[in-house]
């Protein structure tokens, strides 16, 4: 199997000591979101190649050479201030910190993601034209592959309303965004896409791929995988061992969280020595190796 770490919460910012704790332990415990008394047993000898998702991945780059298993990391770096992303390091820092991490594990096993893009009369196209063509060339050399997506009407969105500000986009707006990106990521030696987007960009030199294809799991693994079917996407099947509400970057477009009391209950539930990364198991649980 494929090991998402993790789609529901930033696992390598906030609990990468837990993390490092269940690699020494050989296994981690998963509650089942929608019925939280199944709890999935996943030993990492059967586990084949983990894919990290972070904003943040400075808290696990001295522990890399402890994992034995092929690794492809998606970082999310974007544009944003405080106002939007309120707990996110300083991007200077991010930025450094890819560097170090393509030295590592090498240019072509990191992605980038400029993700999720959305205007408002602060963060107009003009802006993210701007950032986009700094972000490309300060990690020129370190980054060959760029993932783009676009604001979705997720419950926080909504709630966050106010903050964000953001306007639809028009076909202008995909028009300089796609032209300007594709050149962007040109110019550096590097491709671009869209994820799982309606408007994905193609016309204006975006490549169509998936953000981890069945070629991508096959180059990484040696093996074949099937599509994930608990996603629209054709990305491959992978096990997410993550928590929905317990990121404390309280990003304001963020599609895993929607209650930041919840997130904060759930930060104090953490306990880095239990084999769940929320709580600890529970005399009636009911417990199922997965493979």
């Amino acid at each position: 199997m494929i090991l998402n770490v993790s789609g529901r919460t930033d696992i390598i910012a906030f609990y990468s000591e837990w993390f490092i704790n269940r690699l020494d332990k050989g296994f981690v415990d998963v509650r089942n979101p929608f019925y939280p008394k199944l709890v999935s047993r996943i030993y990492f000898d059967n586990v084949d190649a983990f894919v990290f998702c972070t904003k943040n991945p400075i808290p696990i780059l001295k522990h890399l050479n402890k994992i034995n298993k092929p690794i492809l990391f998606h970082v999310t770096l974007t544009p944003y201030k405080k106002d939007i992303e309120p707990n996110v390091p300083p991007k200077g820092e991010i930025i450094k910190s890819i560097k170090e991490l393509s030295n590592i594990i090498g240019i072509d096993n990191l992605y980038i993601r400029y993700d999720p893009i959305f205007l408002s009369d602060k963060y107009n196209i003009e802006y993210h034209k701007k950032a986009f063509e700094n972000l490309c060339s300060l990690l020129d050399g370190y980054v060959k592959h760029i993932i783009v997506s676009f604001i979705d009407d997720y419950k926080n969105v909504r709630k966050n309303q106010k903050e964000l500000n953001y306007k639809i986009f028009s076909e202008k707006d995909y028009e300089e965004i796609g032209k300007s990106f594709s050149k962007s990521s040109r110019d550096h030696g590097m491709t671009i896409q869209t994820c799982f987007e309606d408007r994905n960009l193609v016309e204006y030199g975006f490549i169509k791929e998936d953000c981890v294809s069945m070629e991508l799991a096959l180059k990484l693994t040696n093996k074949k995988y099937k599509r994930w079917k608990a996603r629209k996407c054709n990305c491959v099947e992978m096990v997410d061992i993550g928590v929905y509400n317990s990121c404390k970057h309280f990003c304001k477009y963020c599609y895993a969280n929607y209650d930041e009391e919840k997130v904060n209950n759930n930060f104090i539930n953490h306990d880095k020595n239990s084999s769940l990364l929320i709580g600890n198991l529970e005399e009636d649980d009911i417990i199922k190796e997965r493979k």
